[in-house]
Order: C-alpha cells, then sequence, then structure tokens
C-alpha cells in the first residue's frame, strides 16, 4: 500500500513538472494577438448563434400569426354562415357552423398562448443579443489596444535588443583598440629601449660590422684628428 502511494505521489510531482515545462513551452510560442483575434472570432460565432436564435423564434412567431389569421377567418365565417342559417330558419346548419365555431376558437386560443411564448423568447433573445453585442464592441476595442501596446512593446524590445547587441560589438571593438594600442605603446618602449642599450654600448650591434672593425673606425677617426691638429700647428708657425 505505502509502495502504491508512493508511486501515485511521484506520478503526481512529475505530471506537474511536464505541465509546468509544457506551459513554459506555450507561454513561447503563444502570440497574446492571435490568441485575441481567435477568442474575437469566437464570441462573433457566438452572436450569431444568437441572431439565428431570434430569426428562428420570428419565424416561428409569424408562421404561428399566420395560422392565427386563417383561423380568425374561419371564424368569422362560421359566425357569418350561423346567422344566415337561422334567417333561412335552419338551426341544424346554425348550430354546426357555431359548433365549428367554438372549435375554431379553441385552436385560435392555443396559437395565441404559443405566439405568447414565443413572443416572451423572442424579446429576451433580442435583449441578449443586444447586451453581447455591445459586450464584444467593447472587447474589440479593448482587443486592438492591447494588440497594438503588444506590437509596440515588442518592437520597442527587438529594438533595445539591437542596441544591445551593437553596444556589446562597440565595446569588444573597442577593448580590440584598447589592446592593440597597448601593445604599440609596449613595442614603441622596447625599441627604444634596445636603442638606448645599443648606443651604450651594452647590447652588441650585429646589423653589418663586428667589435673589429669598430675598433677600426675608432683609431683611423683618431688619426685623422691627429693630422689635422698637427696641420694647424703647421699654419701657426709652431
Amino acid at each position: 500500500m505505502q509502495l502504491g502511494d508512493d508511486l501515485v505521489g511521484f506520478l503526481d510531482r512529475m505530471s506537474t513538472v511536464i505541465n509546468s515545462k509544457m506551459n513554459k513551452i506555450m507561454d513561447k510560442m503563444e502570440d497574446p494577438r492571435e490568441t485575441l483575434d481567435y477568442s474575437y472570432e469566437k464570441q462573433l460565432e457566438l452572436l450569431q448563434n444568437v441572431k439565428r436564435g431570434v430569426a428562428e423564434v420570428t419565424t416561428s412567431k409569424k408562421r404561428l400569426e399566420l395560422q392565427k389569421a386563417k383561423i380568425q377567418e374561419s371564424i368569422d365565417k362560421m359566425d357569418v354562415q350561423s346567422r344566415e342559417a337561422v334567417k333561412i330558419g335552419r338551426d341544424d346548419l346554425a348550430k354546426t357552423a357555431l359548433e365549428r365555431k367554438m372549435a375554431l376558437q379553441a385552436q385560435a386560443q392555443s396559437l395565441d398562448m404559443q405566439i405568447a411564448d414565443l413572443n416572451d423568447q423572442q424579446q429576451k433573445l433580442i435583449a441578449a443579443e443586444s447586451r453581447l453585442a455591445t459586450k464584444i464592441e467593447a472587447f474589440r476595442a479593448k482587443k486592438e489596444t492591447i494588440k497594438a501596446q503588444y506590437t509596440a512593446a515588442e518592437a520597442q524590445t527587438k529594438i533595445t535588443e539591437s542596441v544591445t547587441g551593437i553596444s556589446e560589438e562597440m565595446a569588444d571593438v573597442g577593448m580590440a583598440i584598447q589592446r592593440a594600442e597597448d601593445k604599440t605603446e609596449q613595442m614603441k618602449a622596447r625599441s627604444a629601449a634596445l636603442d638606448e642599450l645599443l648606443e651604450s654600448g651594452v647590447l652588441e650591434d650585429y646589423s653589418g660590422s663586428d667589435q673589429i672593425e669598430k675598433e677600426l673606425s675608432k683609431a683611423k677617426a683618431s688619426s685623422d684628428v691627429d693630422a689635422q691638429l698637427a696641420k694647424l700647428k703647421q699654419d701657426a708657425g709652431k
């Protein structure tokens, strides 16, 4: 018994989880504008059904009224015939006419009751139709307002998402530029440091001359200076 209860409880929890997942999926898929339009169409269908009901009751009432009118014609005819029979001394014919007249009057009374009942139904349906039409029109106006608001909100959301995406891309570009600038500054600093070290002699320049060539160049330069100095002294008479 305990196992059965546990199983039922487990299944109930699974059902709740599944329903929750399905509701989330449906909420993402559902477009409230379509839902509102569908609801409005269903209300219009209901209104059309009420209108058809009014038309059917009205038709039935009209049919009974026509039937009542024919019976009334027959009643009037029986009344005339009974009077004429009395005038010519035919009481038997007058009696027959009166009997038919009474039967027709009973039918007419029954029809009057049916017509009155149909008339009540007709008035109720007409009132219901009017109330429903008013509510549907109010719903239509509200529906269009909600749809417009939803469309505007949807557009604003897309714009915001687009701008956010652009902002994120621009932030990435900005970071890339900053990294490039930082790397460029690092390269400049490194180049300047190397130049300084080369000038100070800490680093050897292996681009086109070795240490011997440097020494020879220094010696030659010193010899040239000494030669120019001797010439200056000779010119000066010393």
